[in-house]
């Protein structure tokens, strides 16, 4: 496609290779140091032409900065399953100026790097803000969050009752779900999880009966219901009533559990969906039963804790599902739905959002009253969220707003003296879910307007080894004034297996469009044959009506004798009745 003729193209070609540090675009590619990149692509610019070099002066300054940040952006490298969402508009769509968005992030990195010093000591300078990307799911509540262990793809579910999928691996500008199903019809989704190999989610609704899908949402098990008659929660084999909350096992891939309005906690296999592996049943003091509205494993899986609609935190062992091994019986306001809770990495705190509009961190081997309490966070959802940062040193929530009463916050609180030392203004809703991904440093909000927000740092992120790498792409295109669209391609691009084309599974992007087809199908529908009119074909007989005369007319011989003369059809029997008298003859003699 080159305009100076194939020579040129030839020479540009090997000037490509030889700059991008291997000798062919076969398999014998060969690891890129990116410093000797940059390097040999300073030189290439000066010799090829003083006018590039005139009108891009700065590239030198933005080069040797990027190559001082590389430096410390190369460990991020290293794991390269870590994928975050793309770059926000501002950052990838500028003007003609393309060298733009590099100029910004060797500034943002230099400015990052005089904080470096500070992280460990203030917790607060880890919180990935700077940046953010919004995700429209719907204009209903986003109830339901999760994110794959390696940080690819994003699920969110809503009030609407759909999930989406959104892949951050092929995300172009237009921020769409590459998938959008309504896996449990009209129900609405509760709650969204990830396994922790990442190849199957469990969803939670408002029906009685949990669903698995596989990352591209195709149905893998769902949970049986149990028999509403039995009294005995514990003699039938599931749940009875709606689901409430659900999450998996962090050990056993295959285990995970749910909790349901019919007063149990129930764990499951995934190979065997026909009957719940244990049952825990939450009581009150007075023995009765009680709704757990939430629940969770400890980190090392040997504990199982529920939050009840009395206000209490049930936790028991594992293996033992009779008696409760820590029990707080005014852990919160009774009545108020517990809507979170979540222990610490460390496996001996616990946290718990109520429904009180409060937010407690407990010590569960004393764990008779809080270690801390912060009021005054609204919560006006059953599954608002709290969770802990990567380094366990801050505990985040959301808070709720009325209708056109303000702006939905993100609040940080320092888990030792629990004091708000930070707070993100969302948007003019309530913040109802909110991830924080350990291994990406990154944040995902579910608010109750519809939208699906992810705050980032390109510093204090990984996801901005991926942003520096595609700077370069777009810096070689500038300043060896290459076509934007190349036959060939420029640099290996590295994907999740996942995430490619040859992996992907064809399937109608809407549902319901696929169900009319099928309802139109006769055969897919099972559409009945239509009874036959007028006189029998194809091996069928005409109906004679649907009354019983016509059913025995029908499958009865009939007797073709005409009698259409009554006299000489009795005088046909009279030779007979002469000759062999039974009935009349014989009563008369006697």
């Amino acid at each position: 496609h080159n305009k100076q003729g194939p020579q040129s193209c030839g020479k540009s070609f090997a000037q490509i290779a030889s700059v991008m540090g291997f000798s062919g675009f076969g398999k014998k590619a060969r690891t890129f140091d990116l410093e000797a990149i940059f390097e040999q692509t300073r030189r290439t610019a000066i010799e090829r032409s003083q006018q590039v070099l005139g009108k891009f002066t700065n590239v030198t300054s933005c080069s040797k900065q990027s190559e001082s940040s590389s430096d410390s952006g190369s460990d991020s490298d290293s794991d390269s399953e870590l994928i975050g969402p793309p770059l926000p508009p501002q950052l990838t769509d500028q003007d003609d100026d393309e060298l733009g968005p590099l100029t910004r992030a060797s500034g943002s990195t230099a400015h990052s790097d005089e904080d470096d010093d500070d992280d460990g000591e203030n917790p607060v300078k880890k919180i990935p803000d700077t940046h953010e990307i919004t995700l429209q799911h719907g204009t209903k509540t986003v109830s339901a969050l999760a994110l794959d262990p390696s940080g690819a793809r994003l699920v969110t579910g809503g009030y609407d009752y759909d999930v989406r999928f959104w892949d951050f691996a092929g995300m172009d500008q237009a921020v769409q779900a590459f998938r959008s199903l309504q896996p449990c019809e009209c129900h609405q989704i509760t709650s969204l999880q990830y396994s922790n190999t990442g190849d199957v989610i469990l969803v939670v609704s408002g029906n009685a009966q949990a669903k698995v899908l596989d990352r591209d949402g195709f149905n893998v098990m769902e949970c049986v219901k149990g028999d509403q008659y039995i009294v005995d929660m514990a003699k039938t084999k599931g749940h009875t009533a709606m689901l409430n909350n659900g999450c998996w096992h962090p050990k056993i891939k295959e285990e995970f559990m749910t909790c349901s309005n019919d007063g149990t906690v129930r764990t499951w296999d995934l190979s065997s969906g026909k009957k719940h592996k244990s049952v825990f049943k939450p009581r009150s003091f007075q023995g009765k039963k009680v709704v757990p509205t939430c629940c969770t494993y400890s980190r090392d899986g040997k504990l199982i804790a529920a939050g009840c609609q009395d206000g209490t935190i049930q936790i028991w062992d594992r293996n033992l599902s009779v008696h409760t091994k820590f029990h707080c019986r005014q852990a919160h306001i009774p009545g108020s739905d517990t809507s979170c809770i979540a222990f610490s990495y460390d496996g001996v705190t616990l946290a718990s959002r109520g429904g009180d509009d409060t937010l407690k961190l407990w010590d569960i081997r004393n764990f008779k009253k809080p270690v801390n309490v912060a009021t005054g966070l609204n919560n006006y959802f059953t599954m608002t969220d709290c969770c802990f940062s990567p380094d366990d040193r801050l505990l985040v929530t959301g808070t709720s707003v009325k209708k056109d009463g303000g702006n939905g916050k993100l609040a940080f609180f320092d888990r030792a003296s629990f004091q708000k030392v930070y707070e993100i203004e969302v948007t003019n809703a309530s913040v109802v879910r909110c991830l924080w991904h350990p291994k990406l440093n990154q944040i995902m909000v579910g608010t109750s307007n519809g939208l699906a927000k992810v705050y980032y740092d390109p510093v204090k992120s990984h996801r901005y080894a991926c942003y520096k790498l595609r700077l370069f792409v777009r810096l070689c295109y500038v300043i060896l004034q290459l076509p934007k669209q190349l036959d060939y391609p420029c640099l290996p691009c590295v994907s999740p297996a996942h995430a490619l084309p040859m992996f992907r599974e064809a399937r109608q992007r809407s549902t319901r469009k696929q169900l009319e087809k099928d309802r139109l199908d006769p055969k897919k529908s099972n559409k009945p044959e239509p009874p036959v009119s007028g006189p029998g074909r194809g091996g069928r007989v005409a109906a004679h009506g649907g009354t019983l005369s016509s059913f025995i007319v029908k499958n009865i011989a009939l007797d073709k004798t005409d009698d259409s003369n009554p006299r000489q059809a009795i005088l046909r029997h009279a030779k007979e009745a002469s000759d062999n008298p039974y009935w009349v003859a014989p009563a008369y003699k006697q």
